[in-house]
């Protein structure tokens, strides 16, 4: 049920609108997109043809166990207009869950292949890495003459963000007319980095891809394919990079914890909310400051149409969204993904959110997806890098 009088869904040309046609499942309190290598490549080509923005995130399992003691580093994840699932534990734990993930989607694999296709050839510039590595990548691949060129490399080293982000290392960026800025300062950083000056920069594809800029340079081999796809590059990255070692060690016993405590009782309970039959219900109220979204009833991946269309209508403009789940309400990994996509937009255009759950079922998927954040809401208190604006296209 639909009340009347509600204001359209935003165009998909505005500028700080969040897709919610994404197909993004929520997986133990991040969401990801369900895309392959090859749809993401496509994807990102046609973006960068457009000239429209694409910041996206490639969270791996480190991602994934940062990101619960880090608020602002899991934001930023939610806040990207793509989120990769670059790791085979986070593909594991996916299809542990019963989710629809194909394959791992690596940013350095999605790198190479958008330097290998020559049908859209891209400039890229290089921000960040060791001292003279990013100079090294970029020699390197201008060296390959290639579908891709290699437009401009600095490495501000160890600075502050705001030293790293002074109006003439910017303009020095916006000035290469770059289509892809690989960020390389290391995952906190570097997202953060990117959400500092996402406003300010003209590059239509933005992503950190730390790994990448040692790998174009020949300063760190890449494990082979099959390595990768066992999901034992961690112990390749090791023989490259011995100091490693104590960060998937403890990622390892992360892994572990998770497994116990989340990931199979989740499992057991994904499949008591796929079989949850109770017709799916939505009431919406807008009164012009606040628009108040109710859900009852069991909401699953094959039926969030009137969702996602409700999202995108009550995000139409900045305004204090309330979210009430009623008593017998149950929301599978799809639809918790989709309400991960509206506190990330409203953290980024600085807009108030609270949500409410009145049933122990909606709780209890919450809490063991790790989003019971969730029932903090929001204040509305935009930072500056989650100011309106941050979408501006090229």
């Amino acid at each position: 049920m639909i009340a009347n009088n509600l204001q359209a869904a935003p165009s998909a040309s505005d500028p700080v609108a969040t897709d919610f046609t994404r197909r993004v499942y929520c997986v133990l309190g991040l969401p990801f997109d369900a895309i392959d290598t090859g749809q993401t490549v496509q994807l990102l080509l046609a973006r960068a043809r457009d000239g429209e923005r694409c910041f996206f995130s490639t969270p791996n399992l480190n991602f994934l166990i940062a990101s619960g003691q880090d608020p602002a580093f899991r934001d930023s994840v939610m806040r990207s207009s793509l989120s990769l699932a670059d790791g085979m534990p986070v593909i594991w734990l996916a299809r542990l869950l019963g989710l629809p993930f194909t394959e791992r989607v690596a940013g350095s694999t999605v790198f190479e292949q958008l330097r290998a296709q020559r049908t859209t050839p891209l400039k890229v510039y290089f921000f960040g890495g060791p001292d003279g590595v990013a100079q090294q990548a970029a020699d390197a691949l201008n060296a390959d003459q290639g579908g891709m060129r290699c437009v401009g490399a600095y490495s501000p080293g160890f600075g502050t963000l705001a030293e790293m982000s002074t109006p003439a290392v910017i303009e020095q960026i916006n000035a290469s007319d770059a289509d892809l800025l690989v960020v390389a300062l290391g995952a906190k950083r570097g997202q953060a980095w990117i959400e500092h000056n996402l406003d300010a920069l003209q590059t239509p594809l933005i992503s950190h891809l730390g790994a990448v800029v040692n790998f174009v340079a020949g300063t760190v081999s890449r494990a082979p394919a099959g390595v990768g796809r066992f999901g034992l590059e961690w112990l390749w990255r090791i023989k490259e990079e011995p100091a490693l070692w104590r960060r998937y060690w403890s990622d390892g016993v992360a892994l572990l914890r998770l497994l116990t405590t989340r990931a199979l009782p989740g499992a057991l309970a994904a499949r008591k909310a796929r079989a949850a039959t109770a017709p799916p219900v939505l009431h919406e109220r807008d009164d012009g400051r606040h628009y108040a979204l109710t859900l009852g009833g069991a909401w699953h991946d094959a039926g969030l149409a009137e969702l996602r269309a409700a999202l995108a209508r009550a995000t139409g403009q900045r305004r204090h969204i309330r979210l009430e789940l009623l008593a017998d309400c149950s929301l599978d990994s799809a639809a918790l993904g989709l309400l991960l996509l509206l506190y990330g937009h409203q953290s980024k255009v600085g807009a108030p959110l609270s949500v409410q759950a009145q049933g122990a079922e909606a709780r209890r998927a919450m809490r063991l997806q790790n989003v019971k954040f969730l029932l903090e809401g929001l204040d509305g208190v935009a930072t500056p890098s989650t100011a309106p604006g941050l979408m501006t296209p090229r």
